[in-house]
């Protein structure tokens, strides 16, 4: 007896739904109206017989039975995608223009890049480190991974991560700062104010962020050198040069023990990584690949 397969479009739009976290986003990609693509969904549903979403004031939520159906069936459905891929002739090398920020770019992306070389072989990606990268999405650029307050309206975003402002410090410096001050526990402004801090410049706000969660709101350092690379935050700071401000993924994903974090106070990043495209650019192969890999990638 032959299997009946399921309609491959009302897979996609309910994959899609999933991925994305969002029918409307969804429907926009599928230029679907959100009822249509409801439609779709509702096709599925009664396919395999189960409900996969609920429906309430126009949003959708994702059942129990639905992330069951949903991890069941992701991994057959990139599989046939790349089986497809790797018996076309059509399918030439596609190249993707994507600005990423060094420090992302070493930490957590480059450590991931094999596994979408693997799923998609014919894919080739240029690296931009250059500056404005938000803003060159679209010209110079297909897509963009940028540290943001938030993205420009009309760009298509996805938040990747939510992340904790540290003090990141030499551990030398660590301990001559505990050792003046009044321990690991509490911040001491007076021992503070004899050192330099070390800022990105397209982050000002992690500062005034982590001084207002200590009570230093008029706090004013010796010095405040500014920087335009995490990267060389870091190295600095493990050499002693001051007290850079930074992300705790920064410091965790570095491993380095040359360094230390003072002070054990949380303090919430007004800034998260976020990746950005023309919405319009997902009709694209090499923007749609790598979109849809970055989101199931857990960098």
């Amino acid at each position: 007896m032959q299997r009946r397969l399921p309609p491959l479009r009302a897979l996609e739009a309910f994959t899609r739904t999933v991925r994305l976290g969002s029918a409307r986003l969804a429907a926009e990609e599928l230029a679907l109206s959100p009822s249509a693509l409801s439609r779709r969904i509702g096709t599925l549903e009664e396919f395999v017989g189960r409900k996969l979403f609920t429906r309430a004031r126009q949003s959708m939520q994702l059942t129990d039975e639905g992330q069951a159906f949903y991890n069941a069936v992701s991994p057959h459905l990139d599989a046939l995608a790349r089986a497809v891929e790797g018996q076309s002739d059509n399918l030439a090398l596609s190249r993707l223009r994507l600005g990423v920020l060094p420090l992302f770019g070493t930490q957590r992306l480059f450590p991931k890049l094999a596994d979408l070389r693997r799923r998609h072989p014919q894919l080739h990606i240029d690296i931009d480190t250059g500056p404005h990268l938000e803003d060159r999405v679209g010209d110079t650029l297909d897509a963009a991974i940028i540290l943001s307050r938030g993205p420009k309206q009309g760009l298509h975003a996805v938040r990747l991560d939510h992340n904790m402002v540290h003090a990141i410090v030499s551990r030398d410096l660590a301990s001559e700062i505990e050792r003046s001050g009044k321990g690991e526990e509490a911040a001491d402004a007076e021992a503070l104010a004899r050192q330099t801090f070390l800022i990105h410049n397209e982050l000002p706000a992690s500062f005034e962020a982590w001084k207002d969660a200590l009570g230093l709101e008029n706090f004013e350092p010796a010095a405040i050198d500014h920087y335009d690379s995490g990267q060389l935050m870091l190295e600095a700071a493990a050499q002693g040069l001051g007290i850079a401000i930074m992300h705790d993924d920064h410091f965790r994903r570095s491993q380095d023990g040359r360094l230390a974090r003072l002070f054990d106070v949380p303090v919430e990043s007004p800034y998260s990584y976020w990746f950005v495209c023309k919405v319009s650019a997902l009709e694209d192969r090499p923007v749609r690949q790598f979109h849809d890999w970055l989101i199931g990638a857990d960098l």
